[in-house]
């Protein structure tokens, strides 16, 4: 049973439910959002707190605070001179990998002048093989470091393992976690740790509930600057890496207060699929997108096949901002 305190409780209000609850032998847990804190008990009858008017309602069953039962207002998240979440479309672009100096600084060049705001690019990667390229580590971190100054585009890069959140939150403005990671809780509280934003890719085997809850991890530990990132699930179907499914970003709007951002790139897993299904997730209301763009897509050491060339990604823009302003005008 969870107790919903008022917008306006104090923590004097707190306390005294949670003295309440321990007075009756009951084990409160308490847990804050941006405006609300919730008060979860094993309770046999709410009754004996009736007289507590700072609690707004009581909920018998699961509570979560990434969704809109508890904070209706959308959440916004201030990266730089970028606000995520206010209807605007956020454009994050860059290669896949941090390969060396040259290419990350060609592709930060290109996708800014195309008109994509946040820079991505991982220094650390999670791959199936582990004789594949693994990324460049601290290194790679101090070449988006670098990249930011000269291109003033903040970045996102991801982080694969507990011990290095602290080493990627001091460098990168958003911390990402891949789909391999959805479900590695102990990484999803350290991050909830940081004062960093959270992208948050759905894991491909997740349902839209374990996504949910997985993103509840880094909001409990007290970060509430989540990012939600579908990038396709596994299905029967292999005419593409994976499933995009596009049906995820209405239902999780509807569901959650958290922004929603769509990666094309590693769902289709295919060049040629990309910009298709970037422009679906444009129609379907995405509060964001991330496209990988590699100036030699063929020598890259990381997913070559998916990468847009410069030239491809900022024809791309043009047809995204045709389909925003169709949208804005509907």
């Amino acid at each position: 049973m969870h107790f919903v305190m008022r917008s306006d409780a104090t923590d004097r209000d707190v306390g005294d439910v949670v003295a309440r609850l321990e007075a009756i032998g009951a084990e409160p847990r308490v847990s804050s959002g941006r405006s609300r804190v919730v008060i979860g008990a094993e309770v046999l009858s709410p009754s004996d707190l009736a007289d507590l008017a700072a609690i707004e309602k009581v909920v018998d069953g699961p509570v979560r605070l990434v969704e809109r039962q508890i904070e209706d207002e959308p959440t916004l998240i201030r990266v730089g001179s970028v606000t995520i979440g206010d209807g605007s479309l956020t454009m994050v672009a860059g290669p896949c990998a941090v390969e060396s100096r040259d290419q990350l600084f060609a592709s930060a060049e290109a996708v800014q002048a195309a008109g994509a705001q946040i820079l991505r690019g991982d220094a650390f990667k999670p791959r199936t093989s582990p004789y594949s390229f693994q990324g460049l580590g601290e290194a790679g971190l101090e070449l988006l470091a670098e990249a930011r100054e000269t291109f003033g585009m903040p970045f996102v890069a991801e982080v694969i393992d507990p011990r290095d959140v602290a080493l990627v939150a001091e460098y990168a403005d958003i911390i990402r976690i891949g789909s391999r990671n959805m479900s590695n809780f102990p990484l999803l509280r350290e991050v909830g740790r940081t004062r960093r934003p959270v992208q948050l890719k759905r894991g491909f085997t997740a349902t839209v509930d374990e996504w949910l809850d997985a993103a509840e991890y880094i909001y409990a530990e007290g970060n509430h600057e989540v990012i939600l990132v579908e990038r396709g699930i596994r299905t029967f179907e292999n005419a593409a890496r994976n499933t995009l499914d596009i049906t995820a970003v209405p239902v999780v709007q509807r569901r959650s207060h958290l922004p929603v951002f769509v990666d094309p790139s590693h769902a289709a897993g295919k060049r040629e699929l990309v910009a298709p299904l970037a422009l679906a997730a444009v129609a379907a209301g995405a509060d964001g997108l991330m496209i990988d763009v590699h100036p030699a897509p063929d020598e890259a050491l990381v997913d070559g096949a998916q990468a847009l060339l410069p030239e491809e990604f900022a024809d791309l823009m043009h047809r995204i901002r045709a389909v925003a302003a169709a949208l804005a005008e509907a």
